[in-house]
């Protein structure tokens, strides 16, 4: 399946994140429980989630195979002080390269590597950061779609 590439220039959007420090394998298994306490924070919260997804920001190494800080987070309705590892982030704004997934999230590196060509055809440049923005789960995953985008320079 052809995915196909947008340039988007994206706004931030204010979100609830526990960072987490993870080598590029062990994200499938980092974000789960790095995300059962962001909304743990967010349940004891009134007001700070309405409809929000859950998005993860990466914030990308120079150097391949090396750990990659993830932001695993929700989005939320405005800014709170920390509490305990959750604290109070954003998504960057500024032009990105965007695609959208639709399937398994075992199969996500199709859009990211459909960004990575269209960069490369368009001779742009990464700014080190990409984010997920997760729709909503559907009984068929075959339906599931999760927004890619990966900042550009």
């Amino acid at each position: 399946m052809t995915v196909a590439v947008n340039l988007h220039t994206v706004q931030p959007r204010k979100l609830a994140a526990v960072r987490r420090q993870v080598a590029p394998n062990e994200i499938g298994s980092a974000w789960g429980p790095a995300l059962g306490k962001v909304w743990e924070f967010i349940r004891s919260q009134p007001g700070l989630w309405t409809d929000g997804h859950n998005i993860f920001v990466y914030h990308h190494s120079n150097e391949p195979g090396e750990p990659i800080v993830c932001e695993f987070g929700v989005e939320v309705t405005r800014t709170f002080e920390t509490a305990g590892e959750v604290y109070a982030t954003e998504t960057p704004g500024g032009e990105a390269a965007v695609a959208v997934h639709r399937g398994p999230y075992d199969r996500m590196n199709e859009a990211y590597s459909a960004i990575g060509e269209w960069m490369a055809a368009n001779r742009r440049e990464s700014a080190g950061r990409s984010w997920e923005i997760y729709g909503d789960p559907t009984p068929d995953a075959a339906d599931t779609e999760t927004m890619v985008v990966r900042l550009l320079k």
